[in-house]
């Protein structure tokens, strides 16, 4: 098994996170809470330099939004955050959630300008671009609950007895001789945090072209991650760079959509070839 070189040891960025540090609450708005960890990291760990192979976002969705208006009275709604891949920093999820709780009893005079604050303090923070979209109750109607696009193939009748990760599963895992464009999707990974090793469920899509992928080599290599500590992201762009890699793809979409914590969900986006798809949440989020 060839192991896997690890980039977070005594990383000082790590080292000074909130995330698995016992904290308060703070009542009154405060971006300073806000937390960015180095997204060239993990990115070294995996040969990727600044011209990046792919394009996308992380894409959050905040179901727990509150604050007061001009006059006192709370509000509610649902946001969306999309986070470019070329910010330099991703943020840390729980010192997002932080901030998050400080709009609670801060008065705003508007809608929009919630969603300024949170661009202008999310783009700060990230030190890339950071869109904002606030849905009012009176549209929640329009949110849908999906499924990912594509043949799951998890239903593939393997046994497992190990949960290391691994790229090695992803080696002669193609047939050259056909080439097809097809997209599979899994909802067995589940990773750790990089911090505290709590659990992350999500589900993933991979769309390619390119040689046929061994889809029970694929199945084994998304299990392995199942005891891998890394961040959301960080996890989405190494599938990505080993199905290069390994299998050669010509054209490669990575999509992965977590399971919410704190009342956030992260669905991290990579493609070399289209645009992200609306942001509908699966039936676990």
């Amino acid at each position: 098994m060839t192991p896997v070189h690890d980039p977070y040891s005594n990383a000082p960025a790590l080292a000074e996170l909130t995330l698995g540090k016992s904290t308060g609450y703070q009542e009154h708005y405060d971006a300073s809470l806000l937390q960015g960890v180095p997204r060239k990291l993990n990115r070294d760990a995996i040969n990727l330099d600044a011209e990046l192979p792919f394009h996308g976002a992380d894409i959050w969705t905040g179901y727990e939004l509150s604050w007061l208006n001009a006059k006192g009275k709370p509000m509610v709604a649902i946001a969306e955050f999309s986070l470019d891949v070329n910010s330099l920093n991703l943020i840390e999820s729980k010192s997002f959630k932080l901030y998050l709780n400080t709009f609670n009893q801060t008065k705003f005079e508007s809608i929009e300008q919630v969603q300024q604050t949170l661009s202008k303090d999310l783009s700060a923070c990230a030190q890339g671009e950071v869109q904002v979209k606030v849905i009012e109750p009176k549209q929640f109607s329009h949110q849908r609950v999906v499924e990912l696009p594509g043949t799951c193939i998890d239903d593939l009748d393997i046994e497992v007895d190990d949960y290391h990760f691994t790229s090695d599963y992803l080696i002669d895992s193609t047939d050259d001789k056909v080439v097809v464009a097809e997209t599979l999707t899994s909802n067995l990974l589940k990773s750790n945090c990089l911090i505290t090793s709590q659990p992350d469920w999500g589900s993933v899509m991979v769309r390619y072209q390119g040689p046929k992928i061994d889809r029970e080599k694929l199945l084994r290599y998304l299990i392995s991650f199942r005891q891998h500590n890394e961040f959301h992201e960080q996890c989405v762009e190494r599938i990505f760079v080993d199905l290069k890699q390994f299998c050669h793809c010509a054209k490669l979409t990575v999509y992965a959509r977590y399971t919410r914590r704190g009342g956030l969900d992260i669905n991290p986006y990579r493609s070399d070839f289209e645009n992200p798809p609306e942001n509908h949440r699966l039936a676990r989020q």
